[in-house]
């Protein structure tokens, strides 16, 4: 049996984990971007987070991940006694290598049945299996175009459509998008920055305490695993308890006009384009106000999750020798004393 590395045995790079657990609360958030160093648990806290999700229910026998209570299945999908059953299951999480071809992706006909039976059947691809829960790249910043072509119009319709080799499908593709990457290896497309909702960057941990700690922690780890995963399952049960009670709460947060005023004027200042800045850092800040059990979001909200909304959406300025994240904080520290 594999074992996940326990989310909270992860040390440091708690922005790393304040930004998956914000987007592990509100779904419809639109996925995170971690920037940094080899080695510095990217997939690690990714992957853990994964094992701490409630489960979903979907139709039985459903690859496309179908509620139940949705629109009618691209595909049948029934039980043995012919009715259509349900069941619970996890979030689903799904790694989209970076060598996968279209048909991986996307889906294609099934050539065994095609052969065997001679009916044209559509096999589900990478995408079918993310609905509704998480699509994980690993140096995302390395995919080929035309995969980030295919991504960028799911992105966008929260559909994919598949016109090939005689089939017509269109199933929902609904996902939190989970990048990772080192931008020395190659720059991320510009269109598929902005899919993300949040960017964080992570560095090696400079304190030799914090070394010293993940190296002992990982070779405990990996020389009993169980072992180890039972000692945070506590904790790790204490982390997905609070996930579960803010999304349970996220409706409920109010968001006062004078901290969307806040937020309004900070995009304006930093002449973010559009309006995705804004709608980020109210969702955002609402979901963190839902994990520290608030009943409204605040201006702390906001400052909060202020870098890792704005920072990748921010024009390079070379007159600014300063990187973005400072940029945010000096507009922050002048709007908040003004």
């Amino acid at each position: 049996m594999a074992f996940a590395y326990p989310f909270s045995a992860i040390v440091g790079q708690e922005e790393m984990k304040r930004a998956l657990l914000i987007a592990a609360v509100d779904p419809r958030l639109g996925g995170v971007m971690v920037f940094g160093d080899r080695g510095t648990g990217k997939s690690t806290a990714v992957r853990a987070l994964s094992q701490l999700l409630p489960p979903i229910r979907v139709v039985a026998g459903c690859p496309f991940n179908c509620a139940p209570d949705r629109a009618p299945c691209p595909v049948p999908c029934t039980r043995k006694d012919g009715r259509a059953g349900s069941r619970a299951v996890p979030v689903p999480f799904v790694d989209l290598p970076l060598g996968a071809t279209e048909d991986r992706v996307v889906g294609s006909l099934d050539l065994e049945a095609a052969l065997s039976t001679g009916v044209r059947r559509f096999e589900p691809g990478l995408l079918a299996r993310a609905h509704r829960g998480f699509l994980y790249i690993d140096e995302v910043n390395l995919l080929e175009d035309h995969i980030v072509d295919l991504l960028l119009d799911v992105a966008v319709s929260g559909e994919s459509v598949v016109e090939r080799e005689g089939l017509s499908v269109r199933h929902a593709a609904r996902f939190q998008l989970i990048g990772s990457g080192n931008p020395e290896e190659g720059e991320l497309r510009p269109q598929l920055l902005d899919r993300f909702a949040l960017s964080v960057e992570v560095t090696t941990p400079a304190a030799i305490e914090d070394r010293v700690e993940i190296v002992r922690r990982r070779d405990a780890f990996d020389r009993d695993p169980q072992a180890f995963v039972a000692m945070w399952q506590e904790a790790d049960a204490q982390v997905a308890r609070s996930i579960a009670r803010a999304r349970r709460r996220l409706e409920r947060i109010a968001v006062p006009d004078e901290v969307l005023a806040l937020g309004a004027r900070l995009c304006s200042e930093l002449g973010a384009d559009g309006l995705r800045g804004e709608l980020t850092l109210m969702r955002a800040g609402r979901a963190l106000a839902a994990l520290g059990r608030g009943e409204s979001m605040t201006g702390k909200d906001l400052a909060a999750v202020a870098p890792m909304a704005l920072r990748h959406r921010l024009r390079r300025n070379p007159l600014d020798e300063t990187g973005s994240s400072a940029r945010i904080a000096r507009a922050l520290e002048g709007l908040l004393s003004a």
